[in-house]
């Protein structure tokens, strides 16, 4: 195989040819029969002297009167020009007096196999590494851990929250989103804390909540957004932390929650406000009356100017029948509000997008009011 120090793409092609020739042969008809295809700048002389095309490599067989085998040919420019040089040699049809037939089978991403090969190095490292040094701080929390394991777990409330036993005796309570996080929050120590259990805020959290001084850690998703902004509007919220964006509260090590809860806060207004929703009041009582049936059936309702239900799709042809329908107003649907979704929706004039979840938006015009059943107060 070519040296794959500097090539990017090894384009590969199989071959056949009505008779017994050698491989000066065919290298012969390959840089023959492709020469001004496609201008003296894409011939493969002119692509080997500037080093875009390494040495081409042949392996052949000869039996009964034919011969068959494979081309190799090295690129180390863009897959465009690899897949053009790739189908310019499929057309050579002869080589010398015997027709021949070439056809591609692969072209290899050299760089990926060697992302592979350094990635499995550097998880040798790492291991190799890891083995041998332990860090400070998790001699630092290895008496931390061991008193942890003495604090289990307790029930708060007639609801059966999952907390730690520190809530009756701190003047200060961690809000957590699960019984996962509290379990981790005792690893590290910290034994004042209380699950919520969901993503609306039971009456015991508010009602204990009074009398404490309440420091949210929820997780840095979409989820962990809409309960701060439930918790804004029932609770006085003191500080706000957050697990790094795309991960949970459960999955940080000990150490990672003691950084995060040692350095500085989310502004609390930031999040605390109440969603601002517009809609019109008839709007809403259809949306209140859809709702019913359309949760947890994977379905749409396609409403339209006039709040009336003009068709119900399944959410995987959604897309498809918003772009063919005439006058769609408001889309309520049981899933998640994507980027598709939302362009579709812009250009075909769509107003209202009412879904269980938000995903990544970067981008949604004005004129389209994209909100959640929880934002509406129907879950």
């Amino acid at each position: 195989m070519p040296d794959s120090g500097i090539i990017k793409y090894l384009v590969k092609l199989k071959f056949e040819v009505d008779g017994v020739v050698e491989k000066a042969d065919l290298i012969g008809a390959i840089f023959g029969q492709t020469e001004g295809l496609f201008g003296p700048e894409m011939n493969l002389h002119e692509l080997q002297k500037t080093w875009k095309v390494g040495r081409i490599e042949i392996n052949l067989d000869s039996k009964n009167g034919k011969t068959s085998g494979e081309v190799l040919v090295p690129m180390s420019t863009d897959i465009s020009t690899s897949t053009l040089i790739a189908a310019a040699v499929e057309s050579v049809d002869k080589v010398g007096p015997c027709a021949a037939r070439f056809q591609l089978t692969t072209i290899d991403d050299v760089r990926a196999s060697k992302r592979r090969a350094i990635v499995e190095r550097a998880k040798t490292i790492l291991k190799d590494w890891t083995s041998r040094t332990t860090s400070e701080g998790e001699e630092l929390l290895k008496d931390v851990t061991e008193s942890a394991k003495r604090a289990k777990l307790v029930l708060f409330s007639p609801d059966e929250l999952p907390a730690g036993p520190g809530i009756y005796t701190s003047d200060t309570i961690y809000l957590v989103e699960g019984r996962a996080d509290v379990i981790n929050m005792l690893r590290a120590g910290i034994e004042n804390v209380l699950a919520l259990e969901g993503t609306s805020v039971p009456q015991s959290v508010i009602e204990f909540g009074k009398k404490r001084k309440i420091i949210a850690f929820l997780d840095g998703d979409r989820g962990g957004e809409l309960i701060l902004k439930e918790l804004g509007q029932v609770l006085k919220v003191d500080k706000i932390y957050r697990a790094p964006p795309g991960k949970e509260v459960e999955d940080l090590t000990p150490v990672e929650v003691l950084d995060i809860l040692r350095g500085p806060s989310a502004p609390v207004a930031q999040v605390s406000e109440a969603p601002k929703i517009d809609y019109p009041s008839a709007l809403l009582e259809k949306i209140r009356e859809l709702f019913p049936s359309l949760n947890g059936t994977l379905e749409a309702a396609i409403l339209d100017g006039k709040f009336s239900q003009s068709q119900r799709v399944p959410v995987s042809e959604l897309v498809l029948r918003i772009e063919s329908s005439q006058g769609a107003k408001c889309i309520v649907f049981d899933g998640i509000v994507t980027q598709r979704l939302v362009d579709v929706c812009a250009r075909t004039g769509v107003n209202y997008l009412v879904g269980h979840r938000v995903g990544e938006i970067d981008k949604a015009p004005q004129e389209l009011s994209i909100n959640t059943f929880r934002d509406l107060r129907l879950e």
